[in-house]
């Protein structure tokens, strides 16, 4: 009898600990007013370390699910976690990109509190952008931002959360792409420098400060005979400042 009394109790107690162990931290359906169109539901968050100064890095297996009759494209929300005395003590992000009516979709994601959180809170994230400034080596470089043309180098441009590549063209140089990342948890204020390849042509700085590219011939007291674009041009040596020589292979038989 106490044999059989003791695997109830057992069972009893397993059950209660499985339970207990699949128990989500919290479900939060969004908006949290009237008919709701998307359920998260969030698994309990495992302290992974920690992060800038008294900040912690919490990890969470979310579920999303849309309850609405409609397709998501794609939408961001913003995620908030508070404390016990309802403080707001951390944040993430929640990108949802092609969810079908009805589909659920399971993925991992990373909060950031100075604490431990209590309870969340999801809402839509107002479109963000991060001012920065996007430099070369050597500067005057046409950038363009996803293929679009932002000016050229040093410009400050503005960018949205998300990933970006930058482009940069300057004549007697190699063109080159830089692929960046913007976190919802960068500021502005921040600089990316990106170093032109080598030069494949020479660079004749003339005085009054523009500067051209192409293959120098000869160069004498008088004048300088330089190629351009296939076409060999005669400058007067008092228009050149100074010449910047590209550095070639040298010839082989």
């Amino acid at each position: 009898m106490r044999r059989t009394v003791f695997a109830v109790v057992f069972l009893i107690v397993g059950a209660i600990l499985l339970a207990a162990k699949d128990q989500p931290f919290q479900v939060v359906s969004w908006p949290n007013s009237g008919q709701p169109l998307v359920r998260f539901t969030f698994s309990k968050l495992r302290d992974i370390g920690s992060g800038l100064g008294r900040e912690r890095s919490y990890i969470t297996d979310v579920v999303a699910e849309n309850l609405s009759g409609k397709m998501i494209g794609s939408v961001a929300f913003a995620l908030y976690a508070f404390d016990n005395g309802k403080m707001r003590i951390g944040e993430g992000q929640i990108n949802l990109t092609n969810v079908a009516a009805g589909e659920s979709v399971k993925f991992q994601m990373t909060v950031f509190a100075v604490g431990t959180p209590d309870h969340l809170s999801v809402t839509t994230a107002a479109p963000r952008a991060v001012a920065m400034t996007v430099n070369s080596v050597p500067q005057g470089a046409a950038l363009t931002v996803d293929g679009k043309s932002a000016g050229t180098t040093p410009k400050i441009v503005e960018l949205a959360v998300g990933k970006h590549l930058l482009g940069f063209e300057k004549d007697g140089f190699s063109p080159g792409k830089f692929p960046l990342e913007i976190t919802a948890r960068d500021a502005s204020g921040g600089s990316v420098s990106y170093e032109l390849g080598s030069a494949t042509h020479d660079s004749i700085e003339l005085r009054d400060g523009s500067v051209l590219a192409g293959d120098l011939i000869s160069i004498n007291g008088m004048d300088v005979l330089v190629r351009i674009g296939g076409s060999a041009q005669r400058l007067d040596r008092n228009q050149v400042k100074r010449i910047l020589l590209a550095e070639r292979a040298p010839a082989t038989d």
